[in-house]
């Protein structure tokens, strides 16, 4: 027996039956060889991280842009808070580990730069349906391995294309809004999780707001610190969820649900909509409609570029350049972005 077998007959000793076993997966969108050593999610969560998507998103921003310290979140940080939450509660609930990292460690691998000013951009000037997660999507299947994409599960690239609720319910009853996988379902919320507890956390530490201003409904209950509020809420969905004719039904207690609804209602009017945070997203903004608009018109200049980064399309010839250059884009980082935009758009010292 194979090492992967081992691991896929070990699975089913201890998995519950509304988990997602690695040998019953979908499969891919193109047909490959087992691994004889990893279980398929194993496979994926290991493609993801080795990715030129999962290193760029270090220079990538959660929320704050150009922090002055080095302890603030970014993109690739809070990936890593996601994809621990989600451990912890697929953990308890024995189901699968492996497939709710996966999911967690590549759900913002679309992610623009600048945070969500960025995705506003790209939805003014590209197309009012871009969404970060069906970026995300495209990133693993069309832009990574030059083109020829990382061929994940399709119970991965399920969870990734609905880890996004935007400002939905805390769970959402929506059916065609929920991945198919339970696994799926506990990193959307994971997510919510992880950003309600540290975009406070380093909203505090900029001076954005200050505890006081926390509401006390919501400390009473999830607590006065990243640690308890994390393991209230983790706790609350592990102890209200339940499994119904081999389906995990999602719960949260109205105490906790309530509580994390208001403190994101809370964020997105404090913080996320704060002057000093939404200012630097519309200078943001800015940086990226030009750089769109410049790239659109140079397609010399694009090519280049897209070379050295390695995004390009598998076959470029029958993706229009809008599309193009909307990769591009949503491919920087703040810093690639930021530079670049220096280098074409700044006079140089002729002397």
């Amino acid at each position: 027996m194979s090492i992967r077998k081992t691991f896929e007959e070990r699975e089913k000793n201890f998995m519950s039956p509304a988990g997602c076993f690695s040998s019953e997966t979908r499969g891919r969108l193109k047909d490959e060889k087992p691994c004889p050593i990893r279980t398929a999610f194993q496979v994926d969560r290991e493609r993801i991280v080795f990715s030129n998507a999962f290193r760029r998103m270090k220079h990538k921003t959660q929320v704050f842009l150009s922090p002055k310290g080095d302890e603030y979140r970014t993109r690739l940080t809070h990936t890593l808070e996601v994809a621990q939450i989600a451990r912890s509660i697929t953990r308890a609930m024995f189901l699968n580990e492996d497939l709710a990292e996966a999911i967690a460690l590549a759900h913002d691998l679309g992610h623009p730069p600048f945070g969500h000013g960025g995705e506003t951009a790209l939805r003014e000037i590209y197309s009012q349906s871009f969404s970060h997660s069906e970026q995300s999507l495209r990133v693993v299947d069309l832009l990574e391995n030059n083109g020829q994409g990382l061929n994940l599960t399709l119970e991965v690239r399920d969870g990734i294309l609905k880890h996004s609720k935007g400002y939905s319910k805390v769970i959402s009853d929506d059916p065609a809004q929920m991945a198919f996988t339970a696994e799926g379902r506990i990193v959307r919320i994971a997510d919510i999780m992880a950003y309600l507890n540290h975009d406070l956390e380093d909203a505090i530490k900029s001076g954005v707001i200050n505890e006081k201003q926390i509401p006390d409904s919501c400390t009473k209950v999830l607590g006065k610190t990243h640690s308890l509020r994390t393991a209230v809420m983790i706790s609350d969905i592990i102890e209200s969820s339940s499994i119904e004719d081999l389906y995990l039904q999602l719960k949260m207690s109205n105490t906790v649900r309530s509580a994390m609804a208001e403190l994101r209602h809370f964020l997105y009017e404090n913080v996320y909509r704060a002057p000093q945070v939404h200012n630097e997203f519309v200078k943001a903004k800015r940086i990226l409609c030009e750089l769109y608009t410049f790239f659109l018109n140079n397609e010399e200049k694009l090519n280049e570029y897209l070379q050295a980064m390695d995004i390009l399309s598998a076959n470029p010839d029958t993706v229009p350049k809008e599309r193009i250059v909307c990769d591009f884009i949503a491919s920087m980082t703040d810093r690639f972005a930021l530079n670049l935009y220096a280098k074409i758009f700044f006079p140089s010292p002729s002397v």
